[in-house]
């Protein structure tokens, strides 16, 4: 039996629902953004009209304000967005129990075992699309074929608000002149090697034997031979699924970048609070901690450091990030950063590490739970970590992008 999925796009989601809310910014070009001057910041969703211009989502404001200067910039409401995002899962759920979002504004649906009660493939995407719209007031893309990979193509080039199918009798023909980048799980760095290897279209791929795409990609290189040949098998998780936490992470991008050592102190201070949060909420521990650090012209470094015991301690997880960083080349403010927990466990080796001073690190992860269990019964604001009020005045929430 032929599966039958749907890979549904909200179109310009963040734009759609402030135009809905306020229907006086219809018809004019508009982004989304923690802007509180309108320069600083950066485009999180943009409207049609704004497309128009060539403004391109994660770009600085000030770059989209020198291409539309009458470009109109709206403060972000991220509780409207996710309760946009519960209500039309809602719509989707009425049809299938194998819904499996996939950031807030989108999710595959399969539809296989639908068709009995609810009519064709696409019958069943004309209705969602249809009630989204009536119910929601906005609009979505719906792609439709028979796996994962190619539903999302499909409604990636689908106009606003239509149902778009990729098939097994015409897939060749729609996909495989495509760019190789138009495909999902295909990024920058394996497009240039492909690139350099005389592979161009996801056609140049399906024609290349899978033995040399292996040599050029590793594994990743067999696996993206069988879904441009139509083979992508995965299947689409059913609401009760959850996958294995593999890492736990906390980033901000800052409406004014960094510039002093005290300043990435406080941050990785916070970040560190709030993976530490995560970590005991999961009943976690990490054995290794990885930080990513973005400068003003957005390019990123990783680094990474493997613990010598596994922890949740927010002093152990800042500390060991402030250490991250002294390899960090730091020679342009900063405009991102992130603290990531990996490497995790449920099972603590503290006590077992005879190498650790154990019992300063239980402090610290005793320090972190008792914490935890005040904010949980009193309230967030009860009690914290504190660092200094001046630095909390001076630093505060005010300077991120949320």
């Amino acid at each position: 039996m032929n599966r039958q999925i749907l890979h549904i796009d909200m179109n310009n989601c963040f734009a759609s629902i402030e135009m809905k809310l306020r229907p006086e910014l219809r018809g004019i070009p508009l982004v989304v953004s923690a802007s509180h001057d309108g320069r600083h910041g950066i485009v999180l969703a943009k409207s049609e009209e704004a497309k128009i211009f060539n403004i391109k989502t994660a770009e600085p404001i000030w770059m989209a304000k020198k291409r539309c200067k009458d470009l109109k910039i709206v403060e972000p409401h991220y509780d409207e967005y996710k309760k946009h995002s519960i209500w039309a899962r809602e719509i989707y759920y009425s049809y299938t129990n194998q819904v499996e979002p996939f950031s807030l504004d989108e999710a595959w649906l399969d539809i296989t075992g639908s068709t009995k009660l609810f009519g064709t493939p696409l019958e069943i995407a004309n209705t969602i699309r249809q009630r989204i719209k009536d119910e929601l007031g906005i609009t979505v893309s719906v792609g439709l074929s028979f796996n994962k990979i190619f539903a999302k193509l499909a409604s990636d080039i689908a106009r606003p608000d239509s149902v778009n199918e990729i098939r097994k009798d015409n897939f060749k023909q729609i996909v495989w002149p495509m760019k190789i980048s138009n495909m999902m799980g295909i990024g920058q760095a394996s497009v240039k090697k492909l690139n350099e290897a005389g592979i161009f279209s996801l056609g140049d791929i399906a024609k290349t034997k899978r033995e040399e795409l292996e040599k050029i990609l590793g594994s990743h290189g067999e696996k993206i031979w069988d879904q441009v040949n139509g083979l992508d098998n995965s299947e689409v998780k059913d609401f009760h699924h959850l996958d294995p936490i593999k890492s736990i992470s906390h980033g901000r991008t800052f409406i004014e970048n960094l510039d002093s050592k005290e300043e990435i102190r406080y941050v990785f201070h916070r970040l560190a609070q709030k993976v530490s949060r995560r970590l005991i909420e999961e009943n976690l521990e990490a054995m290794g901690v990885q930080i990513s650090v973005k400068d003003k012209d957005l390019k990123q470094e990783s680094f990474q450091k493997i613990l010598d015991y596994s922890s949740f301690s927010s002093i152990v997880l800042r500390d060991t990030a402030l250490d991250l960083f002294e390899n960090y080349k730091w020679d342009k403010s900063i405009r991102f950063l992130e603290l990531r927990a990996i490497n995790l466990t449920k099972d603590s080796n503290v006590q077992t590490n005879f190498l650790a001073d154990f019992k300063d690190e239980d402090k610290k992860s005793k320090l972190d739970k008792a914490i935890f269990n005040l904010q949980n019964n009193f309230g967030k604001d009860m009690v914290k970590l504190g660092y200094s009020p001046d630095l909390d005045e001076r630093y505060g929430d005010e300077k991120f992008e949320r």
